[in-house]
């Protein structure tokens, strides 16, 4: 994954990350035969998005900074929530 030194960019990636993550997420099923293959691929996209909210997070202006801990935030309640399905 490329490093962001544009504020913009990094931000957007950031966002995007995360929206894909909630949306692994959202399709997650549990008595599937696939969830072990679903659950893997949720975790990866968890990380990535983690990885570029900390990318973003060393150039984003204040603005920008509330909103990545809120993607932080909203990620971490996707890693718990799974967490307590196990």
């Amino acid at each position: 994954m490329p490093y962001h030194q544009n504020k913009q960019d990094a931000f957007q990636a950031a966002e995007k990350g995360t929206m894909e993550a909630k949306e692994w997420y959202d399709h997650l099923v549990r008595d599937q035969a696939d969830y072990g293959s679903q659950l893997k691929h949720l975790k990866q996209e968890v990380n990535e998005a983690f990885e570029q909210i900390n990318n973003a997070m060393e150039v984003a202006s204040e603005t920008q900074r509330i909103r990545l801990e809120q993607f932080r935030q909203d990620l971490q309640g996707i890693v718990n929530e799974v967490n307590e399905l196990q």
